[in-house]
């Protein structure tokens, strides 16, 4: 945190938003504001309009060598992950549906080439924005950046910047595009905090790429700002501080401390094994979406990949892979992890995560709709080609096949009877395969909570999914900030859901494992080991704390506190007692 700048003068304000990105930073604030470009409207002659229609052709290609720029920069920066981002807007730069609308446009008006761009993409941009899917919003988001971009280069304006800024800032907007978070000089912002956006925004992903601290979805953040304000903002808790006092600096200064050598004793930690103080151990594994992120979680001391999702590969190109390009890309990350496990889920497209290609309707709601191994049993053709892939990449190493998104019996009978089809199929080719390979599927729904049991008789071992799980047992769409406040981990519903699940699977002896938010969140980690469950799965950068804090309790210090929490009616509650728990045992250490 930024302990130079004096305490302001000013009232303190605190406005309270979603955490996006972790850290805390303080200092003056940058309002990096969207200015409205005028986009003059005039008459072209019918003679004319070639070279308009020239004009534009000569836009959209100074503006995707641009792009191609941005995004060549981002990769060798961030990763071909957060470079990514860009691809849909090289895409639409592509487009001929938009192309020749804007044509169109130009000949049937006779306006010129700025203002008919203006109409045409405003008209698509309502389109998108007006629906109920998240992720189809936030692709109308780059659908207005890419035409403030074109038009900037058709009328020969310069995008706003921080290149200009002599000290490091805490950039304030109302959202930010991805062209402004690759644009934006790193070396000179401490935070980010916006009015809008979600988690699963582009600017969230870059800033947690870059390190960033931030939070997204504070409203009317940029009302109560004036000139010469200062901003702290909390990425951990999801707090902006506007002008904050001496006292509050002092408080977060000593919480900057703290962390900072918190991170250093983990660190000494890594290489120790993951045990608790009287010696009863459990197992970390790790989340991948890329082979490249397999080979970090090997250098983790992970003891494998509990969840490979396999969704990253068909939405980078927003195409259906071919069974070769899969079977490659399965081969690849399982060689990275041998001899250790990887556990692959098969497609989970839909609710957030969609091709914006085929003929699929559009859902009011999303989460609840044509999804996971919905998507998969009514494509089966789709379905068997990934199975085929999965299972040819078996013989390269320990591979574990998994469904998601299960509700009922028949669908696990149906999606096995696919699976049977594609082992034939190989078979018949005298393709090798695992023949002995295991098959499980996540607990992510009510309803499998519920019939656990059931699911028991059908799979080799369970994978609960806690962060669909939070949001179906509790009604609330997670990546909705009007409700953000209502997604609660720490409700007794999923603590009591977490519990019956566990005793199922070990009353049926089927090895069960925790992969969502939950399972990184170290102040969970003492219930989830007094529940039994003994293996986790989270992001590679998580394990080392987990390990860490492991060591600082004991199984019957775990046991009575889930006997404590079960007891507890509110999540508020049960939060600050996990808190209690972490701080009371890491407290010596930080002193």
């Amino acid at each position: 945190m930024d302990d130079d700048l004096e305490p302001s003068t000013k009232h303190e304000i605190t406005l309270f938003g979603i955490p996006a990105s972790p850290g805390v930073a303080h200092g003056q604030v940058f309002r990096f504001l969207h200015e409205e470009l005028e986009v003059l409207n005039y008459e072209v002659k019918e003679e004319d309009q070639p070279k308009e229609i020239s004009r534009f052709k000569e836009a959209l290609r100074i503006t995707y060598d641009q792009i191609k720029e941005v995004r060549e920069g981002v990769a060798k920066n961030l990763g071909e992950k957060e470079a990514g981002i860009f691809d849909a807007h090289l895409m639409v730069l592509e487009d001929k549906a938009l192309i020749d609308d804007v044509e169109k446009e130009i000949r049937s008006t006779g306006d010129n080439v700025e203002q008919c761009l203006y109409r045409v993409t405003q008209k698509y941009y309502d389109y998108f924005n007006q629906l109920e899917d998240v992720y189809l919003r936030e692709r109308a988001a780059d659908l207005k950046d890419i035409s403030r971009r074109l038009i900037r280069n058709l009328i020969g304006a310069t995008a706003a910047g921080t290149a200009f800024l002599e000290d490091p800032r805490v950039l304030v907007s109302e959202d930010l595009t991805p062209s402004d978070t690759a644009s934006l000089d790193r070396s000179k912002i401490l935070a980010i905090a916006t009015e809008t956006g979600g988690q699963t925004s582009h600017a969230v992903i870059m800033a947690r790429a870059s390190g960033v601290p931030a939070v997204v979805g504070v409203r009317s953040l940029t009302e109560g700002l004036s000139g010469g304000d200062t901003l702290l903002v909390d990425g951990f808790e999801g707090l902006v501080i506007i002008n904050p006092t001496e006292t509050t600096l002092f408080r977060y200064g000593k919480v900057g401390v703290r962390r900072k050598k918190l991170k250093d004793l983990v660190e000494e930690d890594a290489k120790e094994p993951a045990l608790t103080k009287d010696g009863q151990p459990f197992q970390l594994f790790a989340n991948a979406d890329t082979p490249e992120e397999v080979n970090a979680a090997m250098e983790s001391a992970c003891e494998g990949v509990g969840l490979f999702r396999t969704e990253a590969l068909f939405l980078r190109k927003n195409e259906m892979p071919t069974e070769e390009v899969q079977f490659a890309h399965y081969r690849e990350l399982v060689e990275a992890a041998k001899p250790l496990s990887v556990t692959i889920r098969t497609l989970d497209l839909g609710g957030d995560k969609v091709l914006s290609q085929g003929d699929r309707e559009q859902e009011n709601n999303p989460f609840m709709g044509f999804r996971a191994i919905r998507y998969c049993l009514q494509n089966p053709e789709t379905f068997l080609l990934q199975l085929r892939a999965i299972l040819r990449a078996s013989a390269f190493g320990n591979v574990k096949l998994m469904f998601p998104m299960i509700s009922g019996v028949g669908e696990v009978i149906r999606a096995k009877v696919l699976l049977e089809r594609a082992k034939n199929e190989l078979r018949e080719k005298a393709v090798g395969f695992d023949e002995s390979i295991e098959v499980g599927c996540m607990i992510e729904t009510p309803s499998a909570v519920t019939i656990c049991d059931l699911l028991a008789k059908e799979v080799d071992f369970f994978s609960v999914g806690t962060n669909d799980l939070v949001q179906y047992l509790l009604a609330v769409d997670r990546v909705n900030n009007q409700i953000a406040y209502l997604y609660e981990p720490h409700h007794p519903a999923v603590i009591r859901s977490l519990e019956h699940v566990s005793r199922v699977a070990q009353r049926t002896g089927k090895p069960i494992t925790v992969c969502g938010e939950i399972a990184g969140d170290p102040h969970f980690l003492p219930i989830l080991l007094g529940l039994g469950f003994d293996h986790l799965s989270c992001a590679p950068p998580l394990l080392q704390e987990l390990k860490f804090f492991g060591r600082r309790f004991t199984q019957q210090e775990c046991k009575e506190l889930v006997n404590e929490i079960l007891a507890m009616g509110r999540p508020v509650r049960i939060k600050e007692r996990l808190k209690e728990f972490y701080d009371l045992r890491v407290a010596d250490l930080l002193a």
